[in-house]
């Protein structure tokens, strides 16, 4: 998937547990996990905007975009995980 969540890093930079985090922003800590791990589809703003509240950062302090291949182009994926176009 072209976007990685960078969550790691910040929980890093503020010393802070994953069980902290999902506690502080309101969530459970199996979602948080999923968020972390990439494995989200999608993120509410009122979600990314607690996480940015309790982590004193910018959402693109834990969201960016890569590309998913060597023509830099990024390719959505299907249902079953396979690239489509």
């Amino acid at each position: 998937m072209p976007i990685v969540v960078d969550i790691d890093v910040m929980l890093a930079r503020r010393k802070m547990s994953v069980g902290q985090l999902a506690e502080r922003v309101g969530i459970t800590p199996a979602n948080l996990a999923v968020l972390k791990n990439g494995r989200a589809k999608a993120v509410r703003f009122t979600t990314l905007a607690a996480l940015c509240e309790v982590l004193e950062c910018q959402p693109g302090d834990l969201l960016r975009w890569e590309t998913d291949g060597a023509d830099g182009v990024a390719r959505a994926e299907g249902a079953d995980g396979t690239p489509e176009g």
